[in-house]
């Protein structure tokens, strides 16, 4: 399945400038003045995953797939997005289709580049962007719940629970604080995912600094790091300066552009990390000669939804999966090798997919 993750913050940050090195296109115009993304782009890429290269190998596959990543880029927000400023509440729809919402924060000082607030401060822009999403939320909230209430005290059970879970929504937001801080029980939590509200998604913060701060971040940066910490949320440092020139240059000559900037990997791979790890994510894969393939699945995942995310009839008609784990299937050289020293395992419909699991579905048609 991969994750969709919303890029937002306030313009000239540097998100435009982002999305294009990510996802190697120039679909979104980087331009110095605010709303030059006027559609939300949408932009896939590959995760890169050294374990698919390696599987893909030994079994000597055809073709690598790796699993993908969907980034939309969405309008800058500014002061009184939720009431319609800026370009306002046509963008903040585009939020509640993500899995995770990266917020990108300036930590670079640059004169020819203009803040839409005459200032650098990278908490105080976030602050910016959590408060027009949590007003967005309230309002949204408020104006459904009337109705909600009404039903609930007619006796509809689906709207008390529902109501029950709104009102626990309300608590956090009303308080200044964003809906994922609500105290919601595990029996409540696919209610509270289905409001679709802006600021239940995961965050990341990431921090976009000067090029020579590329490797070990800023003071700006920092501060950052310090504040989702206490929120356990997660911030990554990377320049949409290197990201673009990187997206740029041949697949030769990137290794040693990486070494000359400090660096041992491309932004792009931290940020993936940062999200799997803020979701819960896991990949499994399927390999043979004609193709290797990784697959996106959230960790505590059984095996028949595991193999649903291939097809919806290898989840219906599930009847084992022949696992290997990654690590022994490199050992042993594939899975002749895992099967002669005894490492498939025939696994059942009460299994949890591990992560690096490399699988076979049997299933009835």
């Amino acid at each position: 399945m991969g994750f969709k993750c919303g890029i937002v913050g306030l313009p000239n940050v540097g998100k435009s400038t982002l999305f294009n090195a990510l996802t190697q296109t120039a679909a979104a115009e980087a331009a110095n003045y605010p709303f030059c993304t006027i559609e939300p782009n949408v932009g896939e890429v590959g995760v890169p995953d050294e374990r698919l290269d390696k599987l893909a190998a030994i079994a000597k596959s055809g073709q690598i797939i790796p699993t993908r990543l969907t980034f939309v880029d969405i309008a800058g927000l500014v002061r009184g997005a939720s009431k319609g400023e800026g370009l306002g509440n046509k963008f903040l729809s585009h939020i509640r289709e993500v899995d995770a919402v990266a917020y990108v924060l300036r930590c670079f000082e640059d004169d020819d580049i203009t803040h839409v607030e005459n200032r650098i401060d990278p908490l105080a822009d976030a602050e910016v962007v959590e408060t027009e999403l949590m007003l967005a939320d309230m309002e949204s909230l408020e104006k459904r719940s009337v109705a909600t209430e009404k039903k609930a005290k007619a006796g509809d059970k689906e709207s008390k629970a529902l109501f029950t879970v709104m009102e626990k929504a309300l608590v956090p937001l009303r308080d200044g604080k964003p809906a994922r801080m609500a105290s919601i029980t595990p029996e409540e939590r696919p209610i509270f995912v289905g409001l679709q509200l802006l600021t239940s998604k995961p965050v990341v913060y990431v921090c976009n600094v000067e090029e020579s701060a590329a490797a070990n971040g800023n003071a700006y940066s920092k501060k950052v790091e310090e504040k989702a910490q206490a929120e356990g949320a997660v911030s990554v440092v990377i320049s949409a300066k290197i990201e673009a020139e990187f997206a740029g240059l041949p697949p030769a000559d990137r290794t040693e552009f990486l070494a000359e900037m400090g660096l041992a990997e491309p932004g792009l791979n931290r940020l993936i990390r940062a999200g799997y790890k803020l979701l819960d994510l896991v990949t499994y894969f399927t390999v043979g000669p004609k193709e290797a393939r990784a697959w996106t699945i959230t960790r505590g995942t059984k095996g028949p939804a595991a193999a649903g995310v291939i097809h919806t009839d290898f989840e219906k008609g599930f009847i084992r999966a022949e696992t290997i784990a990654y690590d022994d299937y490199v050992a042993l050289g594939g899975e002749n090798g895992a099967k002669d020293a005894g490492k498939m395992r025939l696994e059942g419909k009460e299994y949890v997919v591990k992560d690096g699991d490399v699988m076979h579905f049997r299933f009835a048609n």
